[in-house]
């Protein structure tokens, strides 16, 4: 009696009203929030799908290829990874090759699979297909079958064919040469060092604590999230600015970025050349794990 003479208990009541829209309001959030999870979750199935089905159709095309025969007896003669000292002897072997033809030797950069030229399907037939499976690789052959090969340059030129009395083998594709960066990007570690040649003469790493994956769902799933993007957005920012500096202050010959392929994107602007890599690790080990990865050549001969 006392409660509805005060108009308490209008008030009582609009609190409860008000107390159940809220809970449903917060019921309706929560629910958003775990739909959006589980979008999240279906795009990241649907990519690992993608990528099956892609592998799954390489593999197929490879068993069509060959069940057409045009592999069927074709496989490469030796495969062998060279770095270091070992390249530059395979390399200066390569280049003491030479022909009185002044169109003996045939040297061209083939970027990828649908784009052999001519002058290399005319000279290496059925070969061919190796050079496809190879690409993109700088091709070698010279007129008596005595030589025939594919390098995977670590920075790719631009595509070229030609005859010569020479191979065309520039130390710029295959080995650290001049003044350069070298970078290694990841969502939660950043080095860089500037080179001359193979020799490193600065460098500059942080790494950020960014958190690790969260896989509760609903409501507090979608907020950790978003903090964690936010932690990783401000390492990549921090990042493209400490690329920047050095680009800056540096007369460098070119800049090269490898790292993680969902964060490249953030820095690609900054570099020349940008490669995937998987280095891990605190920032000067990465950093030179990514460095002799990338300067890693694999010689096919074909």
């Amino acid at each position: 009696m006392i409660d509805r003479l005060l108009g308490r208990a209008e008030l009582k009541e609009r609190i409860e009203e008000l107390e159940e829209e809220k809970r449903h309001l917060e019921r309706r959030a929560e629910a958003e929030e775990e739909r959006r999870s589980d979008a999240v979750a279906d795009r990241q199935r649907a990519e690992e799908r993608v990528n099956e089905l892609e592998h799954r159709i390489e593999s197929l095309e490879e068993r069509l290829e060959r069940a057409e025969g045009t592999e069927e007896t074709v496989e490469f003669r030796r495969v062998s990874d060279r770095s270091g000292s070992r390249l530059t002897d395979a390399l200066e072997r390569f280049r003491a090759v030479e022909s009185d033809d002044p169109e003996g030797l045939l040297t061209a950069y083939v970027p990828d699979a649908d784009a052999v030229p001519a002058t290399v399907s005319d000279w290496l037939g059925d070969r061919t297909a190796l050079v496809r499976r190879a690409a993109p690789a700088v091709v070698l052959a010279d007129d008596t079958g005595a030589v025939s090969a594919a390098l995977t340059p670590p920075v790719e030129p631009e595509p070229f064919d030609r005859w010569s009395d020479r191979f065309r083998l520039d130390d710029a594709w295959f080995r650290p040469t001049g003044r350069f960066a070298f970078a290694v990007v990841r969502s939660d570690t950043f080095a860089v060092g500037t080179y001359e040649g193979d020799e490193r003469i600065a460098f500059e790493g942080f790494t950020t604590d960014v958190k690790e994956a969260h896989s509760k769902g609903g409501f507090s799933q979608g907020r950790f999230e978003r903090r964690r993007e936010g932690q990783i957005d401000d390492h990549l920012d921090r990042a493209d600015e400490a690329l920047a500096a050095v680009a800056a202050g540096e007369d460098l010959d070119r800049v090269i970025v490898v790292g993680e392929r969902s964060v490249l994107g953030r820095v690609r602007d900054r570099a020349d050349v940008t490669d995937v890599s998987d280095a891990t690790g605190k920032p000067k080990g990465a950093l030179d794990d990514a460095f002799r990865d990338f300067w890693r050549v694999r010689i096919r001969a074909i």
